[in-house]
């Protein structure tokens, strides 16, 4: 990992809390993922959210995390 994916974590850590986030390099799957530490609720799945997001760079999986919270808070609670 490189200083600036590094400072990527960081900062993805520091924004979204909720996730873990780990680098994998198997063939056909992307590298970066993002993993919930708490299960969803029924209702948090029914509404699209994931309990871990894949993406090949940093930058996806950081949008792919602000989409997933714009369907968390569109939830009443």
């Amino acid at each position: 990992m490189t200083d600036y994916e590094r400072r990527l974590i960081d900062l993805l850590t520091s924004t979204h809390p909720a996730w873990r986030y780990e680098e994998r390099d198997l063939p056909g799957l992307p590298r970066w993922w993002a993993v919930r530490y708490h299960p969803l609720r029924p209702d948090q799945r029914r509404a699209g959210a994931r309990d871990a997001l894949g993406r090949t760079t940093l930058h996806r999986l950081a949008r792919a995390l602000a989409r997933h919270d714009q369907i968390l808070h569109t939830l009443h609670y």
